[in-house]
């Protein structure tokens, strides 16, 4: 990787099967940012630890790792041009986060979304939960990070890390940069089954790595209105159509489109259309991810040496912060 290059991290936390969405909402971003970046790629295996399930299931954690990187792996990302890495593995995060704990109040932190929108559940929150935004700044700030890819509704996780940069800073002498958000323009709002936003919380997505079986299904159940073949249909209008044209060629986006208008063209026609687009689309994708689930010791080999090349980073800037913080006497 060129060195000069601006700094890039994201996390993710191991939960779940990706879907269409998150591919064209941010994984797709991923492999095209690798390319222009010095990227780490963070499997967020620590902020998995305030779920309950998760909790009650170690197990279930150790697969979603796995999960989680041969997704990665399937749909490009490169461990020559990126780092890929479990956060775990890094014991500076743990180390960084309490030095940082001990700067931030808790009304502070009380102001952050994801406590306010648990506390309006009367959820019973634990304290990962309350201070997990302060850990998030560590994952940031811990790799001298430049840009952090987030949407728009993330916004806050990368004002709270430049937040506690500035606050150390200030306390301590200059250390940390203060990163920037890096939002994806023109990203897809890729539409569920339902038609509302695809979101495994709605249980209306499409699997990214799906078997022909589970694409069938999923597309059949997409949502329609009434209308007769023969009637005159709006294609901006209709959930098949809207995820037909990721897939799709602009010649085949304004063909399917003229049909619908012409009249003559029944919904179970367009669904074998995008049923075929779709397997066409992560049949490559899923080829590739049964070639990690039969090797997963080169999954590990591929984690030890990201997370190698992140200790070595994470360990420097951490030698640094003791000698400000006075923990280090030699």
């Amino acid at each position: 990787m060129a060195e000069n290059r601006k700094i890039l991290l994201s996390g993710v936390k191991p939960t779940g099967r990706p879907h269409i969405g998150n591919y064209f909402g941010a994984m797709r971003q991923f492999v095209d940012l690798q390319n222009s970046y010095q990227s780490y790629y963070m499997i967020a295996d620590l902020h998995a630890l305030t779920s309950p399930e998760v909790q009650k299931n170690p197990e279930m954690l150790k697969d979603s790792v796995f999960d989680v990187a041969m997704d990665y792996l399937a749909i490009g990302l490169d461990p020559l041009k990126s780092v890929i890495f479990k956060q775990s593995d890094i014991l500076n995060h743990a180390e960084l986060t309490w030095i940082f704990d001990c700067l931030t109040t808790m009304p502070y932190l009380m102001r952050a979304h994801a406590f306010k929108d648990a506390e309006a559940k009367n959820k019973e929150i634990n304290v990962g939960v309350f201070n997990y935004p302060i850990l998030m700044a560590t994952d940031i700030l811990l790799y001298n990070t430049d840009v952090v890819p987030v949407g728009q509704d993330q916004k806050q996780h990368v004002e709270i890390a430049r937040d506690t940069a500035t606050k150390f800073n200030n306390t301590y002498g200059e250390t940390f940069k203060l990163p920037e958000s890096l939002i994806v323009k023109d990203v897809a709002v890729v539409p569920g089954i339902d038609g509302q936003k695809m979101s495994k919380s709605y249980g209306n997505t499409i699997p990214l790595f799906a078997s022909e079986e589970e694409i069938d299904r999923a597309v059949m159940g997409i949502v329609t209105d009434s209308k007769s073949v023969e009637e005159s249909k709006d294609p901006e209008k209709d959930n098949i159509y809207n995820i037909y044209k990721l897939f799709a060629s602009a010649e085949e986006q304004a063909s399917l489109a003229q049909k619908y208008k012409n009249g003559g063209t029944s919904y179970k026609e367009a669904k074998e259309m995008l049923k075929e687009k779709l397997k066409q689309f992560t049949g490559p994708f899923r080829e590739k991810r049964m070639t990690f689930e039969n090797n997963k010791s080169k999954i590990i080999e591929i984690l030890n040496e990201g997370g190698n090349k992140a200790r070595k980073i994470a360990e420097e800037k951490m030698d640094e912060i003791r000698e400000k913080v006075g923990l280090k006497l030699y």
